[in-house]
């Protein structure tokens, strides 16, 4: 084992499923097997999260993937570039929606993207109210509901503005009628299901195409000074990949994401069968055969910036070198 430039390492996340690698290689013992004294720290927001992985406050952080070429753009305001050697997850997001606004537009859970798109346009051309929300300005999230309301009306999915709030704050915001709908990542989603404030209306992968949602991030400069650490850190959450995949069992994975306060509501294989198979399986295919960050990804994520947040032109070799920037290579 090479040499570590660093054995203490803070690694950020956000309370979502998809963290739950990072949680595992912790509660294994795969940080230490690696030489790692590896501190979790759960952060307010994706902004926060963003910050203090920029100015060194973290060493690594659970993140969305599109806050990396938006680092490289300085469309984050910070400027400082991003990298990742690994994805966490893979466009696994849903469109949720109040119960009350669904009964209301007659939108059903059988309805296609397009039928539930549209009813929601034609609402808004009504001029009723809806308040729908994401994760991040630069996330799949926000550009999932863009492109999710364009299938019916591509002015309106422009001019239209949302909320954002953090994920763990969408449910009681939902409750309070504070908003009306929102997009992001389980378990929030099913919460609000269970709770009988939401419905998923819409899946993600039904709107946009399969990229990369979270990585591991780390700042160039970070990658740059701990080669070996960053190695070693990637490979240890890539075991527990591994494991989350295979494993038959998820009763002590199902026992961890309670404990860190993740899920939140009883689930198990005799109460709310089906939320519980289901979670289990988005868990096992977060991400497929490799986890290694693809330039298509990125590519995509850029064009959907300049899309929908930034409307300049960048020709395709600079989205190519910008894409390329934002993945760095293990392989030695």
């Amino acid at each position: 084992m090479p040499d570590l430039e660093k054995t203490q390492i803070q690694i950020g996340y956000i309370p979502l499923l998809d963290c739950v690698a990072i949680l595992w290689a912790k509660q294994r013992g795969f940080f230490e097997e690696a030489g790692l004294e590896v501190t979790l720290v759960k952060e307010a927001s994706w902004a926060s999260l963003r910050d203090r992985l920029a100015f060194g406050f973290l060493d690594a952080a659970h993140c969305l993937s599109a806050m990396l070429p938006a680092a490289a753009l300085g469309e984050d305001q910070l400027g400082i570039p991003l990298q990742t050697a690994l994805v966490l997850s893979y466009n696994r997001a849903f469109i949720s929606l109040s119960q009350k606004l669904c009964f209301e537009l007659n939108i059903s859970s059988q309805d296609s993207a397009q039928q539930s798109a549209q009813k929601v346009v034609s609402a808004l051309q009504a001029q009723q109210p809806i308040q729908l929300a994401h994760v991040f300005k630069q996330s799949i999230h926000h550009y999932c509901l863009r492109e999710w309301l364009a299938i019916a009306n591509p002015e309106i999915a422009r001019n239209i503005k949302l909320a954002t709030l953090p994920p763990p704050y969408m449910v009681q915001a939902l409750a309070n009628q504070v908003i009306d709908g929102f997009c992001v990542g389980e378990p929030w989603n099913s919460q609000a299901e269970l709770l009988g404030i939401g419905q998923i209306i819409a899946s993600s992968q039904d709107i946009i195409p399969q990229v990369a949602d979270k990585v591991l991030a780390v700042t160039c400069d970070w990658a740059m000074q701990h080669p070996n650490t960053h190695q070693a850190l990637t490979q240890a959450i890539q075991k527990a990949q591994q494991e989350l995949k295979d494993l038959q069992d998820y009763a002590d994975v199902w026992q961890m994401l309670t404990e860190f306060n993740i899920v939140q509501f009883q689930c198990s294989d005799s109460i709310h069968v089906q939320k519980f198979h289901s979670i289990q399986n988005i868990i096992r295919n977060f991400v497929d055969e490799t986890s290694v960050p693809k330039v298509e990804d990125f590519k995509w994520l850029t064009q959907q910036m300049l899309k929908w947040d930034n409307p300049i032109h960048l020709n395709d070799a600079v989205i190519e070198n910008i894409s390329q920037n934002c993945i760095l290579s293990l392989t030695k």
